[in-house]
């Protein structure tokens, strides 16, 4: 794979991994390697029947838990990056995963789905996103070469020939090679299937949160249909935190 120029990230990444680590979960080498040049944050957590006291539940189980969460961090550090981790017992996930991001600072978090070799990595556009922090975290991830295509998918008043082609300035900027990035538009009123029709095109998912929806509401938010569907891991780009008043 040839090598990419230098680059020109604004500011560090930083991703959080939540992890079933009491379900046997892990990550492949490869998805590992892939993550590696970012700041990366494992959140190893499990979630509790509403009748069982978390306090209980870390008596029991914590020890177990923060073993396994070692091991992962252990698979890192192999790859040449030190890691953070934490521990958590939950009732609910979802708030976990976004207190502990909103902690860290994460620019992204994953959803893990198995990984071969990622060459191809998918930046799906279809709504407004930040797209410094979309720049920063894509080009830290793709520093050996790996090409990008970054689709956008419009409707609903979404322009995205606009938002493609910002996406693909910033990339420039941030030190992407013009051979590493493809882009394409597509007019559609199903974003979410679409990008899971043509996940098994790609290595590696990347995307902005949903908005939260009647239909979020029903089904789980845009990212975790996604991740559900594809057959490849998902990253989902954070909104940027509101600055302090």
């Amino acid at each position: 794979m040839a090598e990419s120029p230098e680059l020109s990230i604004r500011e560090p990444p930083t991703v959080l991994v939540p992890v079933r680590v009491l379900e046997g979960q892990s990550l492949s080498e490869t998805l590992v390697e892939f993550l590696a040049p970012a700041d990366v944050v494992v959140l190893g957590y499990h979630v509790l029947p509403e009748q069982t006291p978390t306090e209980q539940a870390s008596m029991q189980f914590e020890e177990r838990a923060r073993t396994a969460v070692a091991d992962i961090a252990d698979v890192f550090e192999t790859a040449g990056d030190a890691v953070e981790t934490r521990v958590a017992f939950t009732h609910d996930r979802d708030q976990t995963v976004e207190r502990v991001a909103g902690e860290v600072g994460a620019t992204a978090v994953l959803l893990p789905n198995p990984a071969g070799d990622i060459e191809e990595v998918l930046v799906a556009l279809r709504g407004v996103i930040n797209t410094d922090r979309l720049a920063d975290l894509v080009a830290t991830l793709v520093a050996g070469g790996e090409r990008v295509t970054v689709w956008g998918l419009g409707g609903d008043g979404f322009d995205a020939a606009t938002a493609v082609a910002a996406a693909r300035e910033t990339l420039l900027d941030r030190g992407l090679s013009g051979d590493q990035l493809r882009t394409e538009t597509t007019a559609t009123e199903t974003p979410v299937y679409d990008i899971i029709d043509r996940s098994p095109e790609f290595d590696a998912i990347v995307m902005g949160e949903g908005g939260e929806t009647l239909l979020t509401q029903l089904f789980g938010d845009d990212a975790e249909r996604v991740a559900e569907g594809a057959v490849a891991p998902v990253l989902v780009v954070r909104a940027a935190p509101e600055p302090p008043e």
